[in-house]
């Protein structure tokens, strides 16, 4: 017997279903029903009750884990931060761990360590802002400043 989990991405709202550790489809509640859809077409069920009687009881046993609270006080998706970071995130297409300073903050930061060109050369950087990075060629995110320090050595020949 096959067993599927489904895996919150929106709590209450929309899951990764998965089969064996792969994923087999998505499940989305709407205002009436629950809808999975997978490449070979799209089910209806009225109710989660019935969600349950077609996949068992354990079906939605599967809980969100945050990074963050796994994370260590000064830490974004396992990057070193300056400060105790507020509102962690992920840039996914530019690949950069963020976080503001404060709770209301709108300023962006990355996460690590980083090698920036600036007009008169390449210069080390721990946290820069988001925007920093935007207007200038970088290299990074590093982890540790070891791994910094020996890419400014290679970019600065």
């Amino acid at each position: 017997m096959t067993i599927l989990t489904a895996k919150p991405i929106i709590e209450n709202k929309f899951w990764i279903v998965e089969q064996d550790g792969e994923k087999f489809a998505t499940l989305r509640k709407d205002e009436t029903r629950f809808v999975l859809s997978n490449e070979n077409g799209v089910q209806f069920f009225p109710n989660r009750k019935s969600v349950l009687q077609q996949f068992g009881k354990d079906f939605f046993v599967v809980k969100i884990k945050k990074e963050a609270d796994n994370a260590l006080p000064n830490e974004v998706h396992s990057f070193p931060t300056s400060t105790k970071p507020h509102n962690s995130m992920y840039d996914i297409k530019k690949k950069l761990p963020l976080f503001t300073k404060s709770k209301d903050s709108k300023s962006l930061y990355c996460a690590g360590y980083y090698t920036i060109r600036f007009d008169k050369g390449w210069v080390k950087s721990f946290c820069p802002k988001l925007i920093t990075l935007q207007r200038y060629d970088f290299k990074g995110p590093f982890k540790t400043e070891m791994e910094m320090r020996s890419m400014l050595s290679k970019v600065s020949k």
